[in-house]
């Protein structure tokens, strides 16, 4: 018979929120032990060589870094660099040979752009917004690293009425037809709201709205970082500081049930070994959410069947496409996010089709080129070719679609031709046995490899960073927005209250939360 081992927390899962969990409780003395069905840890956050042959290491998942807390990376003592894009956004006008070039260090030229689209009257009230933002990002992002506050203590910290109504009670679709005449700057401003969310701007839960806000506060700024080496170096630094610390880290091992009293049952992908069984004062389960019930035993809660919408497609290039807009250089167009064929209309379109179960044509989609920021992911070889990665992340790509990766890939690959010079198939760059350096990682594909249901990438619906009025505050797991029906087993990823996106803010909570109950013990 299996003797049980004991550990003060166990955690289920070793994507990057379990290992800030695990490194900030394994610091402070507990003993801790994270359990990871993959061989890899690092979750939706890891960098690999993702083509045969070819020394380009992709973020084959998750790409860019926003809400990840320097208070974090400072407390945890990370190691990771994270490099500011120059341009924000760069958008062809479809149909025509111009786009909306948003530099960030160039406002004159930024105002040209708009007028070059035919959106000099949006110029001015694009700046009003980004003030907007702004005083958003001042009021909230500080506090993410706090114990919650209420929905009323919020709107006196945000101390703008107007602001509140506009971004936290109303469609974010109402503002931005209100505040843009132009649908290509509607487009700009919308896509935020839409990223790994399905939803329509219009919608009345205001899913679209709480996704906007998320998007648009990290770092107090909203920018969106490159992380030098690829996403894989973020996980890397927090497995090194939680195993540093102390704690246990194993991989290929799958849990197949936990129970309510602190017992985590769990076994060897491989097979060897049978069943072994730990004991923990607190589980923390950096899983999503209906994942957690089912390894209880029991019926999904508020977040059963979650639902992602989107399709990433990976790309190896020979060089930059050439645009149609003759007064804007690749590497501008590409040095920061370039959307395609998301107009605000184009959106709502995508969204109805989608919704009825077609794929949306053209589909929209975003693409963000790593190596132009960060050419260390490419071998010295390739950045003498001039070969560049491209990531092209696909909206409104819902997984009730059931479509293949094929025909995603496709879609994909049609709505980029639209909007550049000259096909993207003539650029892709083959492996060592031939093979185009494509990939296309569709919902189902998260589903399988990273057990993420629905292929969700916030593991369920967001929430917003504050909660009801009315809501039980009276434990640390409910002050800190991990709290569970069970009193040692929090949440610890991004089902959690402020989860979603690598921002390491679901492991912090669990792990404040795990103290302070302590302390108070």
């Amino acid at each position: 018979m299996q003797s049980v081992e004991d550990f003060d927390v166990v955690v289920i899962g070793g994507g990057h929120n379990g290992l800030v969990a695990a490194a900030y409780l394994a610091q402070a003395g507990r003993s801790v032990c994270v359990l990871e069905r993959l061989d890899e840890l690092g979750g939706a956050a890891v960098s690999s060589y993702a083509f045969e042959g070819m020394e380009a290491k992709l973020s084959r998942y998750s790409y860019l870094v926003s809400l990840l807390p320097q208070k974090i990376i400072d407390e945890l003592g990370l190691d990771i660099e994270l490099l500011r894009r120059r341009y924000s956004s760069y958008t062809p006008l479809p149909g025509t040979d111009r786009g909306l070039l948003i530099d960030n260090d160039d406002p004159e030229a930024t105002r040209a752009s708009f007028a070059a689209v035919g959106a000099e009257s949006d110029a001015a009230a694009f700046d009003g917004f980004s003030a907007d933002l702004a005083r958003l990002a001042a009021a909230f992002w500080p506090g993410l690293t706090d114990p919650l506050i209420t929905r009323s203590e919020a709107k006196r910290l945000l101390g703008d009425d107007a602001l509140w109504q506009a971004y936290i009670e109303r469609p974010l679709g109402e503002v931005i037809r209100e505040r843009f005449d132009s649908d290509i700057v509607r487009g700009v401003v919308a896509t935020d709201a839409l990223i790994g969310t399905f939803a329509s701007l219009d919608d009345a839960d205001l899913a679209q709205n709480i996704c906007f806000l998320y998007h648009v506060i990290g770092g107090g700024t909203g920018d969106w970082d490159v992380p030098v080496g690829g996403m894989g170096a973020v996980t890397g630094e927090l497995a090194r500081a939680a195993r540093t610390a102390g704690a246990v880290l194993r991989t290929g091992t799958e849990v197949v049930s936990v129970t309510p009293e602190g017992e985590v049952e769990c076994r060897a992908v491989d097979g060897e070994g049978g069943i072994r069984t730990l004991r923990a004062r607190r589980i923390l389960a950096n899983v999503a959410p209906v994942v957690l019930d089912r390894l209880l035993g029991e019926q999904p809660g508020r977040s059963a069947a979650p639902e992602g919408a989107q399709v990433k497609v990976n790309l190896l290039l020979s060089g930059l496409p050439r645009l149609r807009d003759p007064e804007i250089v690749p590497e501008a167009a590409f040095g920061g996010t370039f959307h395609i064929n998301e107009l605000a209309s184009q959106l709502e379109h995508a969204h109805e089709a989608a919704s009825a179960g077609r794929i949306p044509q053209p589909l929209p989609a975003e693409i963000y080129c790593h190596s132009l920021t960060d050419p260390s992911i490419l071998s010295p070889g390739l950045r003498e070719q001039g070969a560049h990665t491209l990531t092209v992340f696909g909206l409104h790509a819902p997984h009730r679609l059931g479509a293949s990766a094929a025909d995603l890939e496709r879609a994909v690959l049609d709505s980029l031709d639209s909007v550049l010079a000259e096909p993207i198939e003539s650029l892709i760059l083959t492996d060592a046995q031939g093979r185009p350096c494509i990939e296309t990682k569709t919902t189902a594909d998260l589903e399988a490899t990273l057990g993420l249901p629905g292929g969700h990438i916030f593991h369920g619906p967001l929430s917003w960073p504050f909660v009801d009025d009315d809501a039980p505050l009276t434990t640390p797991a409910e002050r800190w927005g991990v709290a569970t029906r069970h009193p040692r087993i929090l949440v610890c990823g991004s089902g959690s209250r402020r989860g979603g996106a690598v921002s390491g803010l679901g492991g912090h909570s669990a792990a404040m939360a795990v103290l302070e109950d302590d302390l108070d013990a």
